[in-house]
């Protein structure tokens, strides 16, 4: 039986959403698209419930539809508690029932266990998440400025990291993008670049790494192809082409990976 099951039910700008299965248990990472949305493309890949959502942190599209998934789904809400408060800011945020956690701990969510790690992002204790069923490990990383060494750590052993690839540094400076803007997606506390994914995946990646979903793409700077080309090439030089590399998508889910 396959242990672990990967779907990016959307990423960008404009919402995120990963799909995480194990053999009887179903999580999401992050709710930043409808709940009409999301489940639609859940029954796609025959999932009619959700166990968990964990929340990476409290932006705008990583968080629309999480009350609405409470309450139709029963999904347990996991963040730490800075995530949390941000979230209760916010009044369609407000009531929901939480699970707490401290960064940096691991806790279970039915046959999962789930580790959590601090990124460099512009919010409150963003956070990126390795999911482990038996031997099988996904890691995901959709919103960090640069890559730490924690973040290698916890990359290194995966069969499947879901990474963000969000922009092309050329595409980027040339945009009509406000100046301030610019300074902070490039900065150590933005968004990560296709040359800067490129390079840690080289990093990290060992025999073992079969998969790369490249997420969070900027619709103004940055293309697929291009953010293809740039990641395959890194890793070609690096005798690396045994990887995989699957694009994901703002507006459809991406292609399913069994670990």
């Amino acid at each position: 039986m396959v242990a672990l099951r990967v779907c990016v039910l959307a990423s960008g700008s404009s919402g995120n959403c990963i799909y995480v299965g194990g053999n009887d248990t179903h999580v999401l990472i992050d709710a930043g698209i409808s709940c009409k949305a999301t489940t639609e493309r859940l029954a796609a890949l025959g999932v009619d419930r959700i166990d968990a959502v964990c929340v990476t942190h409290a932006h705008e599209d990583h968080k629309s539809s999480l009350g609405p998934l409470q309450r139709r789904l029963n999904a347990g809400l996991y963040a730490n508690s800075e995530t949390v408060a941000e979230l209760e800011k916010h009044a369609k945020s407000t009531g929901l029932s939480w699970q707490r956690f401290v960064t940096g701990n691991a806790f279970p969510i039915g046959s999962l266990k789930v580790d959590t790690f601090s990124v460099p992002h512009d919010c409150k204790e963003p956070v990126g998440y390795l999911i482990t069923e038996g031997e099988r490990k996904v890691g995901i990383v959709t919103d960090l400025g640069a890559p730490t060494e924690l973040i290698r750590q916890r990359l290194k052993p995966c069969q499947v990291i879901v990474l963000e690839a969000n922009h092309d540094v050329d595409m980027l400076r040339d945009s009509d993008r406000p100046w301030p803007l610019k300074q902070r997606i490039a900065s150590r506390h933005g968004h990560l670049s296709n040359h800067a994914a490129g390079e840690l995946l080289c990093e990290v990646a060992g025999p073992h790494l079969h998969t790369v979903f490249l997420a969070h793409l900027s619709r103004d700077c940055n293309r697929p192809t291009l953010a293809l080309h740039t990641v395959s090439e890194a890793l070609r030089k690096k005798g690396l082409s045994h990887v995989t590399l699957r694009m994901t998508y703002p507006d459809h889910a991406s292609d399913v990976v069994d670990v």
